[in-house]
């Protein structure tokens, strides 16, 4: 399945993908394994459950490994003096050097979050 949504994305921006992108694919397919497994639990679907769940591992073991919140406030903290960032309107400039500085290795959600509270 990991295959045939890179193949798709190859299609679909008819360019050739980066390893980013890769990694990019696989992190969507794990989020998608992780919430049908949520659904599947809530549905007393048990054995779906597990086959998300193993299918999820599986996937993460293509993924690097994730950066501490720690590091990633350093990183943060160091763009945001880079950059001269101080309102919420930078929080913008800030993601975008943060992704391309990490490479798949942050959990967006969270770094923004912390983006969030350290520009309030």
């Amino acid at each position: 399945m990991l295959m045939a949504a890179i193949k798709q994305k190859e299609i679909d921006t008819r360019i050739e993908i980066t390893e980013t992108d890769i990694l990019s694919i696989i992190e969507k397919q794990v989020q998608q394994r992780f919430e049908a497994a949520e659904i599947y639990e809530k549905a007393g679907r048990n054995e779906l459950f597990d086959k998300e769940m193993a299918e999820a591992e599986i996937l993460k073991t293509y993924l690097p490994e994730k950066l501490s919140e720690e590091e990633v406030r350093l990183i943060i903290s160091t763009i945001i003096n880079e950059t001269g960032a101080n309102t919420l309107k930078d929080m913008g400039t800030v993601m975008a050097k943060l992704k391309d500085q990490t490479d798949g290795k942050i959990n967006m959600k969270t770094a923004s979050q912390i983006v969030k509270e350290s520009l309030s």
